[in-house]
Parts: structure tokens; sequence; C-alpha cells
């Protein structure tokens, strides 16, 4: 971590309040992507198209896995090991498409595919929880299934929307803005990935009263603010700045 007294006047502008950047610099590269790398990679993948079909997800939570998910999930491990093959998953390439995170190069099909999707259901997800926990707090009853099945895929279908015009980070025509990009999409997945988990635990602990559903929406909220503001900071993985050239000192 790099002292404020030593960065420039016009980070902050550029930069917000991150704590933690990265040098395109110091980064290393390199040609080949391990098998190990790749492998871990899959899996991100096979959740991001397995979970797509919202109202099927919603059903695994509330009362476990069928034979219809069991046949989905085939065909996602089918489709996915395929395109991972050949190369077209972000992080499965057989060599790492962006060398240099500033570089100016075309966004394959592939990443702005799957980047699309990952938004998609990131914003969904936690959108339709938090209307479903608003409906309850107001009405006083759940009605969480029936917000899934009429809003989720209209709301899929406008994030993708978006993604195909490219004005979403990560699924735009170029490359060049990958250094900051980045950060936004993995701010995102990581307080969505520990902020779900939290409201399903307390949904499945707490009674269903508006109160307890008042507390829900509340930590909800909180831990999506506290992971989210920590990535802003940078203090997350895949959450730094990665910016060229080097930073250097005046005396």
């Amino acid at each position: 971590m790099l002292p404020r007294s030593i960065l420039p006047p016009s980070y902050e502008q550029v930069h917000g309040h991150a704590r933690r950047i990265e040098l395109a610099s110091d980064r290393a590269i390199r040609a080949r992507n391990k098998v190990g790398y790749r492998l871990a990679h899959w899996p991100i993948w096979i959740f991001v198209f397995f979970i797509a079909p919202g109202p099927m997800t919603f059903a695994l939570f509330a009362h476990g896995f069928t034979r219809a998910m069991a046949a989905w999930m085939a065909a996602v491990l089918v489709g996915t090991g395929i395109a991972g093959l050949r190369g077209r998953l972000p992080g499965v390439e057989p060599s790492p498409y962006i060398i240099r995170f500033t570089e100016d190069r075309p966004n394959p099909l592939y990443r702005r595919v799957c980047y699309t999707l990952a938004w998609s259901e990131a914003i969904t997800f936690a959108v339709l929880n938090m209307a479903g926990l608003v409906t309850a707090i107001v009405t006083g009853r759940w009605w969480l299934r029936q917000i899934y099945e009429a809003a989720y895929f209209p709301l899929l279908a406008t994030i993708c929307a978006l993604g195909a015009l490219g004005w979403l980070p990560r699924v735009k025509a170029s490359t060049k803005g990958e250094g900051q990009e980045r950060r936004f999409f993995y701010g995102t997945v990581w307080a969505v990935t520990v902020a779900q988990p939290v409201l399903w635990l307390l949904w499945k602990l707490l009674p269903q009263t508006r109160g307890a559903d008042a507390f829900k929406l509340v930590a909800f909220l909180s831990v999506l603010a506290w992971v989210g503001n920590r990535a802003r900071l940078g203090l997350l993985p895949r959450t730094r700045p990665i910016i060229p050239g080097e930073l250097a000192v005046s005396d």
C-alpha cells in the first residue's frame, strides 16, 4: 500500500478512495495459464450459468434439488466444459487474453456474454430479494416466489440489453478500461455473494414477521454496504485499481 503522501494530487479524482492500488508495470506477465488456474475458474462459470433460471434457483434454496435441476446442471456442465476446452470462458483460456490491463484490445464476444450474464444475476437477485423483503414488511405477507416468477426474466433481460450495448463494466467493446472496470465487477460480486448467504441464513432462522423481516432487510443492506466499501477501498482480492506506469516522488 502506498502512503497518501506520495500519491499525485489527481489520484483521488481518478481512483476514488482506494487505499491499495496495483501498478501495471509490477504485474507478472505469463504466456500460458496453468491447468490448475483454468480448472479453478471453471466452477465459477458453472455456477453463473446454473443459476441463470432465477425461479428455479429460488425453488432450489426453498425446497431442495430436483430431477429437473439435475438435468439442467448436466447441460451446464457439458456446455461450459466444451466452452472451456475451446478457451471460450474467461479465466479458462489456454493463455490470458488481457496481458496489460490498460491495453486497448477488442473485447471478445464470449467475455462480453459471460460477464453480462454475471452482472445480470448479481443485480437481479439482490434487487428482487430486497423487493421481497420490502413487500413483506409493508403487507405482512411473503410474495417472494411470485415476485421472482413475474419480474426475474424482465429484469434479467433489461440488464442483458445494457450489456449488449456495452454499458456495463467488462462488457464494453474494448478492454482498455479493464484496470478499473474489473474492480467494479469483483466488488459487486464480493458484496452480493457475501450478503446473499447471510440473508438466506436469516430467512431460515428467523420467523416471517414484520419485525424479523425488517431486521433481515437491514442486515442484508448493511452487509452489502460494508463489503462494497471494502471493495471501494481496494481491500478485497481483485478490487485494487490497476494503473499504468510508475508513481514517482519529486524531492
